[in-house]
């Protein structure tokens, strides 16, 4: 009895509860369109704010289709015109950052070699670069030769310093006795041609690497140069060759450029290059690191003032070659293998000249320069140079 009673109860509740529902999905949806005519009416198109935002937004439209139809390119060589401004000018932003860099450093460390006696700093001359022949007492007939061949004389070196910014000097310390014979015999040629640096170093072989660091801190210190250049006087040199290939990486700031090598250490106590420190090259038969021959290589004006500042704690391997490479193997540094650096002078160097390519460096290999060369420097000058008038016509970039 109780049974139906419920669920006749239940069966009366169920139209009030519909009903409710009913009542309360009316009364919602009145709110919403009560809320939608007074929140959600269209945007009257007279209103002040909507006139002034009209304009900004076809301005804005305006400058972008401009800057689009303006960074759009026409063809694709303008592209590539772009893109290599662009890298070119990266490159002379990286190159004058690093140069700064290195300058800031080079004025604390240097003060004494860029500083008079009364310690007022000295102007350094400006420069495309320095050349340092490197020469010995005994070795007058060779600088005879290189003077007769490709190195100018007299006004025309000076000229070329002048005009071309191209520096060209034998560079020469002293002997072990002051005021010797040696050193006034210099100072009688160094009168007639004028083209020496002398360097504070006690000349000797095997003090080669020494006189390279003494050579570059005061290249650094009286010239402000883009390039430093090191040679020997048994090389041959087409200068204009030279400075086109060092013009290519002017912008670069940190190059090393030669003819890149890696010979044996030689650990034998009898050979000629003997390298005493060989255990430091790891085992027997072990090569260098790669370094640029010694013959002739260039230096960047940062690497030419890192020398200058750190040489107290530069290193000095046997070699000098193998130094040099050395103090630039753990640095950000561009090692740049040119092998026209290292013409062979006898039909390697000809053959070259011939095809109209001419040599930067000619030598010969088996004499680490020219074999006999106060006999045979003019007859390779004659078959490999490239020409008098070379140097110039042609520009540094």
């Amino acid at each position: 009895m109780k049974a139906k009673n419920g669920a006749a109860v239940a069966g009366e509740r169920r139209p009030v509860v519909s009903r409710t529902i009913l009542l309360l999905c009316v009364c919602s949806f009145g709110l919403g369109m009560l809320f939608t005519d007074q929140f959600g009416a269209a945007p009257d198109l007279k209103s002040p704010v909507v006139v002034q935002r009209r304009p900004q937004e076809r301005e804005m439209q305006a400058k972008s289709e401009h800057f689009v139809a303006k960074t759009k390119p026409s063809d694709d060589r303008d592209v590539m015109g772009e893109v290599t401004k662009t890298h070119e000018a990266i490159q002379y932003l990286d190159k004058s950052i690093a140069t700064l860099q290195m300058e800031l450093a080079a004025r604390r460390s240097t003060q004494e070699l860029l500083g008079g006696t009364d310690g007022v700093r000295k102007e350094r001359k400006k420069a495309f670069v320095v050349i340092g022949i490197n020469t010995a007492f005994s070795s007058k007939k060779r600088r005879d030769s290189v003077r007769a061949t490709w190195m100018p004389q007299g006004e025309k070196l000076k000229k070329l310093e002048a005009e071309k910014g191209i520096v060209i000097r034998f560079m020469i310390g002293h002997s072990p006795t002051s005021d010797s014979a040696l050193d006034k015999a210099i100072d009688v040629e160094n009168a007639i041609h004028d083209d020496f640096l002398r360097l504070d170093h006690v000349e000797g072989y095997h003090k080669l690497t020494a006189k390279t660091k003494t050579f570059f801190s005061t290249a650094v210190a009286s010239w402000d140069a883009d390039f430093y250049v090191k040679v020997d006087d048994d090389v041959h040199v087409n200068l204009g060759a030279l400075i086109t290939t060092l013009g290519h990486h002017k912008l670069k700031p940190r190059v090393y450029i030669g003819c890149m090598k890696s010979g044996p250490v030689l650990s034998d106590k009898t050979s000629k290059y003997h390298e005493p420190e060989f255990w430091k090259f790891g085992e027997d038969g072990n090569k260098y690191f790669r370094h640029a021959t010694g013959q002739l290589y260039a230096i960047s004006k940062d690497l030419a003032t890192y020398i200058s500042v750190n040489q107290p704690l530069l290193h000095k391997f046997a070699n000098e070659d193998v130094s040099l490479g050395a103090w630039f193997i753990g640095l950000d540094v561009e090692h740049i293998d040119d092998r026209e650096m290292c013409c062979g002078s006898e039909t390697d160097c000809e053959w070259k000249a011939q095809a109209g390519n001419v040599c930067v460096a000619s030598f010969d290999w088996r004499c680490s320069g020219v074999c006999n060369p106060v006999e045979r420097l003019k007859d390779v000058h004659s078959r490999c140079g490239e020409g008098e008038d070379a140097i110039w016509s042609t520009t540094s970039f």
